[in-house]
């Protein structure tokens, strides 16, 4: 196989976009560096076409390696003919390349390998090449030795038999054949394992749908079921369709051996190849689910750390409890914790007017703007506390209810041990709250992204493709907004194109010891960060105060001097980019391809360094849509069909949407109530943290359930 042809192929691209993108690759590069400062090499490929190129590039390099590798094993057996070496050569999966190999696999023992050790195997040879005149019970009695424990020619061609039906069972074109077949036209079933059981699973107590169509969330959802033992679930194949085909492809129709070829291919596919095809199958349609699954966490992901922050605002966090009590935190606009408390204003110990007395005074000391309250445990109590109280307030002030999914993994990590060792895990918690409301990016980078909760089926999944594709994400996020340099934690810079989590360190040791970054060129001077990490990162690394104004834009260090030419050429200064006086520069270009040409860059990077020239230090998430701010509240009561709220989308799934409308329950929308067109996904209309309108079509109190519509 020709991998450039492949590739090239695959992604519709041209020769030189598929050559300089694997070198890019090859040579170190990561994928946030090539999509952002290689343009010109790749053609302009976003990270999502260049991370889905890496895959695939991985794993076409991957199957040549299998395909050598069991090109080599067959030939050390002198058994590689040119039919094999062509077929080797054909494969385009490594199921394919296993099917080919697994006629020549060691094998543990089987009844086929028994008796072959019989010295049944010239027997078997006999039968299945259907050209014997006689009975072949006749043929089998000469098989027969008491010695080979033979006793009786059925025995014989009994053992005969089963050597065959090992060898229909490995035979790569009956199970390519038998395989394809059962995917088109199989029907997946689900039974309820249990009587008379309720679960979650009843939907699928008595389940059938084809196994080319089924979703993947309820391959998962099977699946989980399974596992947890309300379901048992198989997949029922069209036996007579593969019958048939495997019948015409195998029997020669000599009446001495027809009856024995039938009961040989109904013994091999019952025994040796359902089975396995089952096993196959449902693994192809989970690893299918899994990464649909994956690919939904990782846009939902995306969304909710790209949220705006809130600048600069003085926020107060409420860590809600009972027994434990309200954990409090003020936070100061840049993040910096001024105090901590902890209240009870909710049952058992109900301190309403103590809890008061203790959080009034401190809004009005640090002049809170904001209060965040966490959505766990309490989390009703404590927003109905919050209300009541901020009326007692001379001023307006506003509460945010926050996604705390994670918070408590982050506090009992040794990272928030190491941040926060005066504080106990529950405070940890607050602080962590209230930080997510500042910036949403930098503190949520500090927890496993599998752990933030706006996914489904999450822990059911390949947890190591799963950590990989949500770091990833998190990757892209963060070199897309860009990090300040001396104010980003090590959780933070470990993101950053180029930086490991050592260099990080580093980072955060030469700012400790020698003040701020001035300039990105004293990046070099850190331990362990060189010329490569320095290229891979710096463009990504702001200094906001620093020596030169291009430090804190997305400018590449390496384009400075085109940089120079361009403010130059144009009429410019470096203090109307520092003053923000440079808008417009667009409209002063009357071509910009041959701008480009004469600066000595390409038109691609200098599109890019004029949108950092006219806003420099823009921050993407400024476009995203506000968190909504809330003074009052509703309760599920307060609910009636056909009432129009505004809500937040806190999680996108596979059939829908899951919507907070202020009532401490989130709404789900089924896909069926986004829109009147048709949509194969929710994906296609809504994103985490998008602000929309909603209709409330039903309310089950007793189930706690709100169903919501944005067809209003």
């Amino acid at each position: 196989m020709n991998i450039f042809n492949k590739m090239k192929e695959e992604f519709k691209l041209k020769d030189f976009q598929v050559e300089n993108t694997i070198k890019l690759i090859d040579d170190g590069n990561t994928i946030p560096f090539i999509a952002r400062y290689r343009k010109e090499m790749t053609g302009s490929l976003d990270d999502q076409i260049l991370r889905e190129f890496y895959d695939r590039l991985v794993y076409l390099r991957n199957l040549e390696e299998k395909r050598e590798q069991v090109k080599g094993l067959i030939s050390e057996l002198e058994k590689l003919t040119p039919e094999i070496e062509k077929k080797l050569e054909l494969a385009e999966t490594i199921t394919e390349i296993d099917d080919i190999y697994r006629p020549f696999r060691p094998k543990r023992k089987t009844r086929a390998t028994v008796a072959k050790q019989r010295g049944l195997e010239p027997l078997a040879d006999i039968i299945f090449k259907q050209e014997v005149k006689e009975d072949i019970i006749n043929i089998a009695s000469e098989y027969v030795n008491e010695e080979n424990e033979v006793p009786t020619a059925e025995d014989a061609l009994k053992g005969a038999m089963d050597i065959i039906a090992e060898i229909i069972s490995d035979n790569a074109d009956y199970r390519n054949m038998i395989r394809k077949e059962t995917f088109k036209n199989g029907i997946i079933v689900s039974k309820c394992s249990k009587e008379n059981v309720e679960s979650v699973y009843e939907m699928y107590y008595d389940f059938k749908e084809p196994v080319k169509r089924i979703a993947g969330h309820r391959v998962l959802a099977l699946n989980r079921g399974e596992k947890e033992g309300f379901l048992n679930v198989k997949i029922d194949s069209p036996i007579d369709d593969i019958y048939k085909k495997l019948n015409k492809l195998i029997s020669k129709n000599n009446k001495y051996t027809e009856n024995i070829i039938c009961n040989i291919i109904d013994d091999s596919y019952k025994r040796l190849i359902e089975p396995s095809i089952e096993r196959e199958i449902r693994n192809d349609i989970t690893q299918k689910a899994e990464e649909g699954a994956i690919k939904v966490f990782g846009q939902n992901l995306k969304q909710l750390l790209l949220q705006p922050p809130i600048k600069n605002k003085v926020v107060l966090a409420l860590d809600p409890g009972f027994r434990t009590g309200c954990k409090v935190a003020v936070i100061d606009g840049t993040g910096k914790v001024l105090t901590t408390d902890v209240v009870y204003p909710t049952p058992p110990k109900n301190k309403i007017e103590e809890s008061k007395e203790k959080l009034i005074p401190l809004i009005k000391k640090f002049n809170v703007e904001l209060i965040a309250i966490g959505n766990g445990t309490a989390s009703r109590e404590t927003e109905m506390f919050t209300v009541d109280m901020i009326k007692e307030i001379d001023r307006k002030i506003y509460y945010v209810i926050v996604n705390e999914a994670g918070a408590s993994v982050y506090s009992a990590s040794k990272l928030g041990a190491d941040e926060f060792p005066e504080y106990d895990v529950a405070l940890r918690s607050a602080v962590s709250i209230g930080r997510r409301l500042q910036d949403p990016l930098a503190e949520l980078v500090k927890i496993e992204p599998k752990s933030i909760g706006v996914g489904q089926y999450q822990h059911d999944m390949n947890q190591k493709r799963l950590g990989m594709v949500l770091s990833d994400v998190v990757e892209d996020c963060v070199n897309s907004v860009g990090v300040d340099l001396n104010t980003a934690s090590a959780s933070l810079l470990s993101y950053v194109s180029g930086v490991t989590s050592s260099i990080a360190k580093s980072i955060i040791s030469y700012r400790e010891e020698n003040g701020k970054f001035e300039n990105r060129r004293q990046l070099l001077k850190v331990k362990k960060l060189g010329p490569k990490a320095f290229e891979q990162s710096a463009g990504f690394l702001r200094i906001t105060d620093g020596d030169n104004t291009l430090d804190k834009t997305g400018v590449h260090p390496e384009s400075y001097d085109a940089v120079d030419k361009l403010i130059n050429k144009l009429g410019y200064t470096y203090e109307d980019v520092k003053n923000n006086k440079i808008k417009g520069i667009s409209s002063k270009i009357e071509n910009i391809n041959s701008l480009a040409e004469e600066i000595g860059i390409g038109t691609p990077t200098l599109i890019d360094i004029i949108k950092e020239l006219e806003k420099p230090g823009r921050d993407p998430r400024d476009e995203m849509p506000k968190p909504i701010l809330r003074n009052d509240i509703l309760s599920i009561d307060d609910l009636e069909e056909g009432m129009i709220l505004k809500g937040t989308v806190r999680n996108v799934i596979d059939f829908g949407l899951f919507v907070d409308i202020g009532v401490h329950q989130d709404g789900l929308i089924h896909i069926s109530q986004l829109t009147d067109k048709f949509i194969k996904h929710p994906l296609e209309v809504v994103s985490v943290g998008d602000i929309i309108d909603v209709k409330v079509l039903s309310i089950d109190k007793n189930k706690n359930r709100i169903s919501l519509s944005m067809k209003i």
